[in-house]
């Protein structure tokens, strides 16, 4: 019997890894110098890392943004801020991210509530660049699914994380609150947009209380299927009068029990969004 070892294929080397990195962006496969990443690789890592700290510190454009949204949309636009101050009060201190300063109250205070169905917002959260790239073209997308809803003015929030939308919301006695908000950057995706459904927006709701629409970008969920599914949820919210992990339950029941009647089978029936 021979002591030769086999020779064995490089991982990097394998059709199964080049399937795997065409299919993903994620950093598989790199291969090795040594014991160490190939200089390309660590490079690559370097780049996209920076990237993402760029996109965290950032700062919105909201006065562009917003002359975007009145020219190509034809949408009234209101320009708030949360209560932190810059960026760096921002990413020390979340709460003040989740509330308005007084003039931006104010400003909400001279707005008819009367009858408001949806009230859309616009946070930069962490990722301006995300809602500079991607908000626009959702609401192209969305509004026109909106057609019958009586909309508040859109809300374009400098330094705001998700739950100033149930301050907005409440101000304006919506009964749905909508938020567009630039997602934690990835080493991969420094641009994602993610969206939030809260019903009945008041301050203190919960995350639990809300739906996620994530991932929105070009490599990822399109705007017209982001639209699709906001359409979706905010017509269950509407018929069963809530947001969250209660509407997954009670939507994911009403498909199973109706996967029940038509004989599917159990490994078959569809997931809740």
């Amino acid at each position: 019997m021979s002591d030769q070892k086999p020779e064995l294929t490089p991982l990097l080397e394998l059709p199964a890894a080049n399937r795997l990195r065409a299919l993903t962006p994620a950093r598989v496969a790199l291969g090795r110098t040594g014991v160490s990443l190939p200089t390309c690789a660590r490079l690559d890592f370097d780049r996209c890392h920076a990237l993402a700290r760029d996109a965290v510190h950032a700062r919105l454009n909201s006065a562009a943004l917003a002359t975007e949204i009145e020219s190509g949309i034809r949408a009234r636009v209101l320009q708030l801020h949360s209560a932190a101050a810059n960026r760096a009060e921002y990413l020390q201190r979340p709460d003040l991210g989740r509330r308005l300063n007084e003039a931006s109250r104010a400003v909400l205070g001279d707005q008819p509530t009367d009858g408001v169905d949806v009230a859309l917002v616009i946070a930069d959260g962490l990722s301006a660049l995300a809602v500079e790239r991607h908000a626009p073209a959702l609401l192209n997308e969305l509004l026109p699914r909106l057609s019958h809803d009586w909309l508040a003015p859109i809300c374009i929030v400098e330094q705001g994380r998700v739950a100033i939308g149930d301050e907005i919301g409440e101000a304006l006695n919506a009964q749905i609150a909508v938020v567009l908000i630039g997602e934690r950057p990835g080493l991969s995706s420094p641009d994602s947009l993610g969206v939030y459904i809260t019903w009945e927006p008041r301050v203190g709701r919960t995350d639990a209380e809300r739906n996620c629409i994530s991932n929105i970008r070009s490599e990822g969920l399109s705007y017209a299927q982001a639209a699709a599914q906001l359409g979706a949820i905010l017509g269950e919210a509407r018929r069963l009068g809530l947001t969250g992990v209660e509407l997954n339950r009670m939507r994911e029941k009403s498909q199973c029990e109706a996967g029940d009647r038509e004989g599917v089978p159990q490994g078959l029936k569809p997931r809740s969004f």
